[in-house]
This record gives structure tokens, sequence and C-alpha cells, in this order.
């Protein structure tokens, strides 16, 4: 190589640092590429629902991220959201922003205990989470079909069920964000469900323990769901052990089986706590999320 050459290069190079330098943060950031996964917890898991200070929470237990809950829900018209008041909603995305802890989802986890084939006011409740997703410039919102939505037990209120969904994929549509239902069925009857919907804005909310407490082959229903249908995942079990202690879960496995799927997204820590120090949240959550970390990242 000559010395002309030589010359041209580290001229080149040294340009491109430069320049480099003139670039803005944002932009610098934008260059560097996002990790294929990464790990969140929910905020109230982490016994701080809809609290400001569930972000440092977050920081301190070391996770990317936090899925923030739209409140209770009870008996009323719709959630108890304090994100409904925009100075509210701002100091939650400073606090994302300055602690660099990113909101990977709003949670309806009101529907855990109240019925989305029965509520009358289901579509203002769900409308309520797409206008605060878009207020928050969040993409994905969960929802679970609950105890009162099993369709394993409760099969007679698939129609019902499949004609809410319907409903509001047309809205989540419009805005352009997808909702994550979260349900008792196979992976197989899962699938036919979404297609039954027929919406690129509803897709799989998966979570780990319901195929593992139903004795099915985690890794097969990861496969059948496919990475289009799943939009995010709950990675972890019941409580009793740590994720790194649980014989249930080979989580390199499953990583495995998502780099093969080429599964990109939120990982997000539900439970999995120590039964014998449940609300030790700090430990809990801080093991967990480091357990994940050293599989994933």
């Amino acid at each position: 190589m000559t010395d002309k050459t030589n010359r041209r290069q580290f001229l080149g190079n040294a340009a491109l640092l430069a320049g480099s330098m003139l670039l803005p943060d944002v932009l610098l950031a934008a260059v560097k590429k996002a990790p294929r996964y990464r790990i969140a917890v929910c905020d109230w898991m982490i016994l701080k629902r809809q609290k400001l200070s569930a972000f440092q929470l977050t920081k301190d237990i070391g996770a990317d991220g936090l899925e923030v809950d739209m409140g209770g829900l009870g008996n009323r018209p719709t959630f108890d959201s304090k994100l409904s008041d925009p100075a509210v909603r701002q100091q939650f995305l400073d606090a994302s922003r300055d602690l660099n802890v990113a909101i990977s989802s709003i949670a309806m986890s009101g529907f855990y205990a109240q019925s989305f084939a029965e509520r009358p006011e289901y579509e203002k409740m769900v409308q309520d989470c797409i206008d605060t997703m878009v207020q928050m410039n969040v993409k994905v919102a969960f929802l679970p079909l609950g105890v009162q939505g099993d369709l394993v037990k409760q099969p007679e209120l698939r129609p019902a069920i499949v004609q809410r969904l319907k409903t509001v994929a047309a809205h989540a549509e419009k805005a352009g964000v997808i909702i994550g239902v979260e349900t008792a069925l196979p992976a197989k009857e899962e699938v036919k469900l979404l297609d039954e919907v027929g919406s690129p804005a509803v897709k799989s909310y998966f979570n780990f323990s319901n195929a593992l407490q139903a004795g099915r082959d985690l890794i097969q229903e990861l496969k059948t769901l496919g990475a289009k249908r799943i939009c995010q995942i709950h990675c972890t079990d019941t409580d009793g052990v740590w994720l790194q202690n649980n014989p249930r879960i080979d989580m390199k496995a499953v990583k495995k089986t998502l780099d093969k799927m080429r599964w990109s997204g939120w990982l997000v820590i539900e439970r999995s706590r120590d039964a014998n120090d449940p609300r030790n949240v700090k430990k809990n959550f801080s093991a967990n999320t480091a357990y994940l970390k050293s599989v994933f990242q």
C-alpha cells in the first residue's frame, strides 16, 4: 500500500469521525443498532401502578423498560387512569426520557378480573387505552382475557370476544397501534382466534405461564404461533422460584427458538417471584432481570 493511499484513507476516516461528532445525540443513538431483545417489568407487579417512582425503581432493578398500567377498573365505566391528565402524562414521559427507561407497553390489567366479553363499556375502555398510547407514542397494549374470558373453560364466549376484538381492532388500526391479547388457549386455537379476528392490529401477547400451567410444550407453542403473530411476551412463570431456578423453562432453548423465528421485541417480567419472599420487589425483579439479560443480551 502506498503512502498516498494511506494518506487518502486517513483523511477519509478523519472526515467521517468529524462528521459523526457534529451529529446530534439523537441521530447518533438512532445509528446504534437496537438490541433484539429488551427486558421490562410491569408497574403493578413492582407495586408501583401508575406511580411516577416506578421509573426509578425500574432503573434500580436494571430493566430497560416499564409496562405502564391503565389503572384499576372495578365497576367504573372506564379505567381509573391518571394518564388522562396531560400534565401527568408529561411527567411520565419526562421520567422515561431522563432515566432512559422506555415505556414498553400500556396494560389493561383490569381485564384480568373483569369480563371483556360482557362489560357493556368495553369499547370506551379500550379506546381510552388507545388514546393514551397515541399520546405517549407507545405501540403495544396488553389485553388479558382473564378469568372471566377464559375460552378454554367458557368456549361459549368466543363469538362475543371475536366480535369485540374486531370492533377494537378497527380503532387500533386507525391509530396505528397493536392490541396484544393474552388467552388461555393452546397455540393452535389461538392462531384460529387471531385469524378469525383478521386484523394486523390484534396479535398474541404470549405468556409463558399459561402454556406451562397447562402442561404444554413452551417451545412448540412459540413455533406454532410464529413471529408475526406475537407482539410481546410475558417472559415468566407463576410465582415460586426465580427464573434461573425454574426447571420448567429452558431459557437458552427459548432464546434459540426466538432467534430462529427471527422474533425481536420486549420480554416483560410479570411474576416468577421467590415464594418465600414475594414482596421483596427489588430482590425478585433484579434477579430475574439480571438472568434474562445474561441469556438474551
